[in-house]
């Protein structure tokens, strides 16, 4: 496939100020089974001289359920070379091999492949391309190879699903949101999966369900309660789909950075260009206390974009809409399960609507947030099953302790109160 048949279909232009019109402003029990236990655990050493931050490792694990957690910190460049050391040897495995596998299956080569990115990179959040540098250099992989996986999800199709659920939906008022992503299994990115905290020194921390050698956020929730998902509707058949404007991936990471409300979230929202068509469900957990979910599609009737609140009568599901709910399932069914359960959902339920409703045989990702209390639940395909199959690990932000000083790494900061140029958060 030539760059010119890629873009020969694009799709262009900003979304309007739909998104304003909501009058947003900018600015648990039985949980022994879903809870893994947090281990240190050694990292291969980097070639490269260290240009500052930090970064420590840590390992989640439940059964036969194990995910390595990488929490990093400083500039996006620091934090991209500190990630690259702490995967070195699972980027080294994964990312060549993934690369090669899908440009065999999109019938693509480098040359293409490095067009496009000369096209989405001007579209792209300075700081991920700082952090994809940083991340060749602390894995020791050519920029490029990085570069050429980061095209990947631009080239490709998703199917998804996500539910968000707060107010007197849910046992404690909390916001709960899930994420499922049903994408391709024969990539074997699960075989290699992460969970990234970025504590940067500007911006917010947030985290990140991922795979050794992305940076993109697929789903993510940072210290303010703003949790993302995605459900994609572009089918292969819809294919090529357009390069002249950052991936769902790239700017998720970009408002996970910003955003402190679901009015910031949608602002920003209303900047960005489209690359295909999708709906995505935002929520926020601690300020505005409730979750929108979007359609957003080009269309030639100029229907291109549509927000959804709770219990709408206009949403594309209705009469199937619950107060203090909104969700994309594709009709899956996840709606007998959320009016059965609604005004008692909490993370244990949520997570098994999300195992109920994934597409079986390429369910890799699923995830439950707690963007009140700011927890996560994450399940991956691997030994004995899919993601929906696959015991479900705990990662509680607060509970974050990289030193062992009893004082929790997102209290303490990325940065260095006495001056030392080490990060209050591995001081001890």
């Amino acid at each position: 496939m030539t760059l010119t048949e890629i873009l020969r279909f694009g799709l262009r232009g900003l979304w309007t100020a739909t998104l304003l019109g909501l009058g947003l402003t900018a600015d648990s029990a039985k949980e022994a089974s879903l809870l893994g236990s947090a281990q240190g655990s050694p990292v291969p050493g980097a070639t490269a001289a260290n240009p500052g931050g930090s970064g420590h490792r840590l390992s989640l694990s439940n059964g036969v359920a194990r995910v390595p957690v990488a929490v990093v910190r400083g500039t996006p460049h620091q934090m991209g070379w500190h990630l690259g050391r702490l995967l070195r040897e699972e980027i080294a495995r994964l990312a060549p091999a993934t690369l090669a596998g899908f440009k065999s299956e999109l019938k693509v080569g480098d040359e293409t492949l490095d067009q496009a990115w000369a096209l989405t990179a001007g579209h792209t959040d300075p700081r991920v391309l700082q952090q994809i540098a940083g991340l060749a250099e602390g894995s020791g992989q050519p920029v490029r190879l990085l570069q050429h996986l980061h095209c990947l999800p631009l080239l490709m199709p998703y199917s998804c699903s996500s539910i968000a659920a707060w107010g007197e939906a849910t046992e404690d008022g909390h916001l709960y949101q899930t994420r499922n992503l049903d994408w391709s299994l024969k990539a074997g990115a699960h075989e290699f999966p992460v969970l990234v905290v970025y504590i940067p020194d500007r911006g917010h921390a947030h985290v990140t369900p991922s795979f050794a050698g992305f940076l993109g956020a697929h789903c993510g929730m940072n210290s303010r309660g703003i949790v993302l998902s995605e459900i994609g509707d572009a089918s292969a058949k819809e294919m090529p789909y357009d390069l002249h404007a950052p991936h769902f991936t790239s700017w998720f990471r970009s408002i996970l950075f910003d955003a402190d409300s679901l009015g910031g979230v949608l602002e920003r929202f209303g900047r960005i260009p489209p690359t295909k068509a999708y709906h995505f469900v935002f929520g926020d957990g601690r300020a505005d206390r409730r979750a929108v979910k979007i359609r957003a599609h080009a269309s030639k009737d100029g229907d291109d974009l549509r927000v959804w609140t709770a219990d709408d009568p206009t949403d594309e599901l209705a009469p199937n809409v619950l107060p203090d709910v909104v969700y994309q399932d594709e009709g899956r069914g996840a709606f007998p399960h959320l009016r059965r359960h609604h005004g008692s959902l909490d993370a244990r339920k949520l997570t098994e609507v999300a195992c109920a409703i994934p597409i079986k045989g390429g369910n890799v990702l699923d995830a439950v947030f707690d963007a009140t209390d700011l927890v996560a639940w994450v399940s991956y395909a691997g030994t004995g099953g899919e993601a929906y199959e696959r015991p479900f690990l705990r990662l509680a932000l607060a509970e974050l302790d990289g030193d062992g000083d009893g004082k929790g790494d997102l209290a303490e900061g990325a940065a260095a109160a006495d001056a030392d140029g080490v990060p209050d958060f591995l001081a001890r």
